[in-house]
This record gives structure tokens, C-alpha cells and sequence, in this order.
């Protein structure tokens, strides 16, 4: 690979990564534990719970003493397995609440990560290959990875990620 494809392709690399990193993050709403219930019902969200474990699930219910949960995700198994776990009120102080806006940022994103992977997959093809093996071996490798890094910049682009902080 010469100096001007690699650099080419470090560009595009820092790009798709930038696009997430790029978005700065607010401040966070601030609402009291009987206003919850409607923005975060049947929603995922992420907490970090007393003791440092951090649980990721949807929100089942609010109850006036606990959130309950469908755990998906948890950094403690044995204290929050996956499944319903109710969180006391208590420990509930800073929510992450994720939500999908759409398919437009994946749509997009894929489509622009297949064109511009064909067009550096052909163009570092006809620079570096040897021999027509391996200048598809290139050409698909480099085009499957556009097409690929387009749909998850596009995924990144479609979560939407709203931090809530409870008050009492």
C-alpha cells in the first residue's frame, strides 16, 4: 500500500469514529421519581448501582419503591442475573435511557460505506495487487469493510442516549 492509500484509509477510519465522539453530551434532565414512569416505561436503560455494578435492561415497571427490570446486561451476575430484578428507589440516582430514532442514519450510513469502499477497494486494488487473486481479495475485503463501518456509524447515529438524573 503506498503513502497516499494508507493515508486515505486512516481518514476514513478516524471519520467513522469521530461521528460518535463528535456528539457532545448534555446535561442531565432532572426529575422526580413520580415522573419517571412515562419517559422511561418499556425503554432500555443503563444504571450504575450502589457498589459499582452497572445494570442494563428495559424498564418493566416503576413502582413507588423499586424500578423493575428485565436485566440484559449486568457487571455483578450474582447480585443482578439476568432476568426481573427490581432496584430499590434508593439506589437508583442517574439513568441512561437508550432509544432508536429510525433507520435512516443505518440506511445512510450503509450506503455511503459501500460507495466509498468500492471506490478505495478498486483503487487499492489496481495500485498493490500482483495478480487478479489478489486484487479481489483486496477489492472485497475492502468493500465489505466500508459497508460494514458505514451501517455502524449509521446505528451509532440512530441511538439516541438521555441521561436522567432523579431528584427527590
Amino acid at each position: 500500500m503506498n503513502h497516499k492509500t494508507s493515508s486515505t484509509a486512516v481518514l476514513m477510519a478516524c471519520l467513522l469514529m469521530a461521528q460518535q465522539s463528535g456528539i457532545a453530551a448534555g446535561k442531565p434532565l432532572e426529575l422526580k421519581w413520580n415522573e419517571l414512569s412515562p419517559l422511561i416505561a418499556g425503554r432500555v436503560v443503563e444504571l450504575i448501582v450502589p457498589g459499582g455494578a452497572t445494570v442494563r435492561g428495559e424498564v418493566a415497571a416503576v413502582r413507588e419503591d423499586a424500578l423493575v427490570l428485565d436485566v440484559r446486561q449486568s457487571s455483578d451476575a450474582k447480585a443482578y442475573p439476568k432476568g426481573n430484578a427490581a432496584i430499590p428507589r434508593s439506589s437508583v440516582t442517574l439513568l441512561q435511557v437508550q432509544r432508536e430514532r429510525g433507520k435512516w442514519g443505518r440506511s445512510i450510513g450503509t450506503t455511503l460505506g459501500v460507495l466509498t469502499g468500492l471506490g478505495l477497494g478498486g483503487y487499492t486494488a489496481a495500485k498493490t495487487a500482483n495478480s487478479a487473486g489478489a486484487g479481489v481479495a483486496i477489492f472485497i475485503t475492502i468493500s465489505g469493510a466500508g459497508a460494514v463501518g458505514g451501517y455502524f456509524a449509521g446505528k451509532a447515529l440512530d441511538r439516541k442516549t438521555t441521561e436522567i438524573r432523579v431528584i427527590p
